[in-house]
């Protein structure tokens, strides 16, 4: 069975034209249309990928991301024809892993899919010998990929998780947002730091008991950011 793909867009003929050429790659493809049929598919089925365009009828895709990261982590990447960096980061902010500004070549979007995809199976694979990580308060179970705070869980997205798991794993070390982007993100992904420090203040809102003075995930100024051991 090949990876399963969501492709959201109210223009028929793009779904059309990407479903065609993913499909030709071996990939499952489901389509949808607006806002609200995108969510029932992703509630009834753990996609590899979304792609969500921003402007649908009946619910944005900024609602649609918003809502799935309620109940899933799946990768979730926003196709946007608005290309200034306010939407960018709001796309980010609603808990999107990477965007795509339109008109966009087929094969960038191949790329960005595929790019993470293999992410996704090598994080998972690292994380999966792991096991399950404890400190303090916090617990991170690696092969299922969930997070718990006082043995309650937490929702995160997957580039949170993937950005909490790389600091816990290296306690102490201080990573730059360069480096955290390059790392987290690939050396492919076009967007800028701001993209780290907006997943770092939503993590921390997850995580930590007072985000303002945190225990787990702390910054070193004019350097980046380090989890304290």
């Amino acid at each position: 069975m090949g990876k399963k793909v969501l492709v959201v867009d109210d223009e028929k003929l793009i779904v059309k034209g990407i479903r065609f050429s993913l499909e030709q790659d071996g990939m499952e493809v489901d389509c949808a249309y607006d806002g609200e049929e995108a969510l029932e598919a992703a509630k009834k089925k753990e996609y590899d990928v979304v792609l969500l365009d921003v402007m649908l009828p009946k619910l944005t895709g900024f609602e649609v991301c918003q809502q799935i990261r309620e109940f899933s982590s799946m990768p979730i990447i926003m196709l946007t024809a608005k290309g200034d960096d306010m939407d960018k980061i709001l796309g980010l902010e609603y808990g999107a892993d990477d965007y795509i500004t339109k008109p966009f070549n087929i094969l960038e979007v191949k790329a960005r899919i595929k790019a993470i995809m293999r992410r996704s199976s090598k994080k998972g694979a690292e994380a999966s010998a792991a096991k399950v990580v404890t400190h303090g308060g916090l617990k991170i179970d690696c092969e299922s990929r969930r997070v718990y705070v006082n043995n309650k869980e937490v929702n995160l997205t997957a580039k949170e998780f993937d950005l909490l798991e790389l600091l816990i794993f290296n306690p102490n070390k201080v990573y730059s947002r360069e480096n955290l982007l390059n790392t987290v993100w690939g050396y492919d992904y076009p967007g800028d730091v701001r993209t780290v420090d907006v997943h770092v203040r939503r993590l921390r809102e997850k995580i930590e008991d007072n985000p303002s003075e945190p225990k787990y995930i702390h910054t070193k100024w004019g350097v980046g950011y380090f989890f304290q051991d």
